[in-house]
């Protein structure tokens, strides 16, 4: 491509466009269907300038004409409930229900991790004596101890906002450090595991596993879920720094990006839940069976709410990523 040449031919319709933009607040309805016109050409103009010959001022002053066009095309829309409502019924349970084959395995492998550190504190006392004093493990299992009474040492709804403001705190690490080559995201898995498998170590050893159980199951389900969630995405954004697949390394960044905000947000609210859930079931005085039933039917639901809403979303054609108006223009490249 001769740039001199392509500049001298084009340079009317930038500078009609530029003119365009700066009187676009009273332009007639045949002036705006020639901005958008000349929109589309400048924006391949800038493409085939940046992958055949591409001058830095050229590029720079089609970059910004692009840009300001874009934006008079598309103009802005200010949020409303309809988006709170799509977000939750299609966008976040969609990305959620995309991001299973990350966040199912993270769950199944982190659960088995558990269970095998209580088993292996619960079956070797020399352990279970470098964790803490005789005196000290007993206070902790003992009925009455503070395995029990750590779910009611606060006003439930001071605790409840704690615990979901810290498991809020964990979900997000997991999804922006991610990006990481997911090295933090298996840092912060393995110690949520070790603390699991501890305290089902030593409640194994003190005969008293049922009552661990009954305590951490009501609220657990869902919390460790919405973990494993987090943790598989954080996963899935790492991977993607290794392996972009077809699409451009800064392209795929800033999809699995964007999906990982929006689920942020969706995994606060279900956190919340659980949140509410073990600050108000978990130490109340209900039968063990209906707090573990309360939990279940959560869990549940959230699994439904992923695989059905989700996957019916998904099949729509959902992405949980943004509208398709909302992203950053993606220019059209010369073969």
């Amino acid at each position: 491509m001769d740039l001199d040449v392509f500049v001298s031919a084009h340079r009317a319709e930038w500078d009609r466009l530029d003119a365009l933009l700066r009187r676009r607040r009273r332009l007639t309805g045949t002036e705006a269907d020639e901005l958008v016109t000349l929109y589309q050409r400048t924006a391949t103009h800038l493409s085939l300038i940046q992958s055949s010959a591409p001058d830095p001022r050229v590029v720079g002053r089609l970059t910004q004409l692009v840009a300001r066009a874009r934006s008079a095309v598309t103009g802005t829309r200010a949020a409303s409930w309809r988006d709170v409502t799509r977000f939750l019924t299609h966008g976040f349970p969609a990305a959620v229900y995309k991001a299973r084959h990350w966040w199912v395995p993270t769950a199944l492998v982190s659960t088995a991790i558990a269970a095998l550190i209580g088993w292996w504190i619960g079956t070797h006392p020399e352990i279970q004596a470098s964790i803490a004093a005789p005196s000290e493990l007993r206070e902790l299992t003992r009925p009455g101890g503070q395995y029990e009474t750590y779910y009611s040492s606060h006003p439930a709804t001071s605790f409840a906002a704690q615990v979901w403001t810290n498991n809020a705190q964990a979900a997000a690490m997991c999804l922006v450090l991610g990006i990481f080559l997911g090295l933090p995201v298996l840092w912060i898995l393995l110690q949520n595991m070790l603390n699991v498998g501890i305290g089902i170590g030593l409640m194994t050893s003190a005969g008293r596993l049922d009552t661990f159980l009954g305590l951490i199951l009501p609220h657990g389900l869902l919390e460790l879920t919405a973990v494993f969630v987090a943790a598989g995405t954080g996963l899935r954004l790492g991977w993607t720094v290794i392996d972009p697949g077809p699409r451009t390394r800064r392209t795929a960044l800033a999809e699995e990006g964007r999906a990982a905000i929006g689920m942020a947000i969706g995994l606060a609210l279900v956190l919340f839940i659980s949140g509410a859930i073990e600050g108000f079931v978990t130490p109340s005085g209900l039968p063990t069976w209906a707090r573990i039933g309360i939990g279940i039917a959560a869990e549940l639901a959230f699994l439904v709410y992923v695989y059905v809403l989700g996957g019916r979303a998904v099949r729509a054609g959902e992405t949980g990523d943004l509208d398709t108006g909302e992203r950053s223009a993606v220019l059209p490249t010369a073969a």
